[in-house]
This record gives C-alpha cells, structure tokens and sequence, in this order.
C-alpha cells in the first residue's frame, strides 16, 4: 500500500521529534522476529527510559538530516529499528541481553555522545557500569581520603588522652 504524501510528511514529523534530538541511538536489524518478541524488547526499552521505533529508511533517512544520527545513514538498509535514550549503558545493557535470546536482532550501529560505535564494541558498552554505579564509585573515591584524614585526627587526640591515662597509672602505682 502506498502512502499519500501527507501520510509520509506526517512520519517524517513524528521520527524527526525524537530520532532528530537522539545523540544516543541504536540501530537493530530484526529481521525474522516475531511481533511478542518485538513487544517484549519495547516494554524493556521502555522501562530504562529509552523508545524503540521500527522505522521505514527512506522516511527516517529525511527525518535525521542535519540531526546527531546523520552519521548513521549508511546503516539505514533492510529492516531497521531505533533504539534511542538518554542512557546508552543501559539501553546497550537490555539489547544485549534481549539479543542473546533473540537472534533475530542484531545490532548494526550505534551513536553515543555523537561517536560511532561498531556492532561489535555494542557488546563491551553493555558490559560497563551504568550510571549510578559509575558515580557510587565515584563518590566513594572521593569520600575515602577524606575519611582516613578525619581517623588520623581523631586518632592523635585519643593517643593523647592514652599515654596520659598511662601516665596516671604510673603516678598511682609510685604514689601506693
């Protein structure tokens, strides 16, 4: 079925408005999966803030000029889906292990902070920390010097007070 030009203009709007301002995507090919399969991926890219878009490349094609996902078009063939979010470790972390039950998708490409990632380096994004654990570690670091400085205060008054309580166990045992 062909679509009118006001039906294409009308796609071309609704991709522009997220896949023009997306500086993280991901780029499937799902060729021969099923449509639970493909509910079941959007339900899991939902709940880590991320949208999953089947697109029609010629229509999205128009939709990312001049936008971050530009760099992608070569990628734009066959059956294409976009995945998109603000947090690529994430997102990366769900495709992974969505893909690994699923061959039906594998990546093609991806887009984080405007670099180009390779299908293969997907892989090894998804195995880094995400973000809160990034920045627990982080917080961490910066709290453990701080720390062991207050124990040394801490601990050169209480040694202190040590060889002064030692030094009146002396003066009792002379004075007995």
């Amino acid at each position: 079925m062909a679509l009118s030009r006001a039906r294409k203009q009308e796609i071309v709007e609704s991709y522009g408005q997220g896949l023009a301002t997306a500086t993280h995507a991901f780029l499937l090919s799902y060729k021969g999966a099923t449509v639970p399969q493909v509910t079941d991926l959007r339900a899991k890219v939902r709940q880590k803030g991320g949208k999953y878009l089947v697109v029609k490349n010629t229509l999205a094609l128009r939709a990312v000029e001049g936008g971050a996902l530009k760099a992608l078009e070569t990628h734009f063939t066959g059956p294409t889906a976009v995945v998109y979010g603000n947090d690529p470790v994430a997102i990366a972390k769900v495709l992974n292990d969505f893909i690994k039950d699923a061959p039906a998708f594998e990546f093609k490409v991806a887009l984080v902070d405007g670099q180009v990632v390779a299908a293969a380096q997907i892989k090894e994004l998804a195995t880094l920390p995400s973000r809160e654990e990034l920045i627990a570690k982080l917080l961490f670091l910066l709290q453990s010097p701080i720390t062991r400085f207050v124990r040394v205060l801490a601990a050169v008054p209480q040694q202190f007070v040590g060889v002064l309580d030692q030094i009146r166990v002396q003066k009792e045992k002379q004075g007995s």
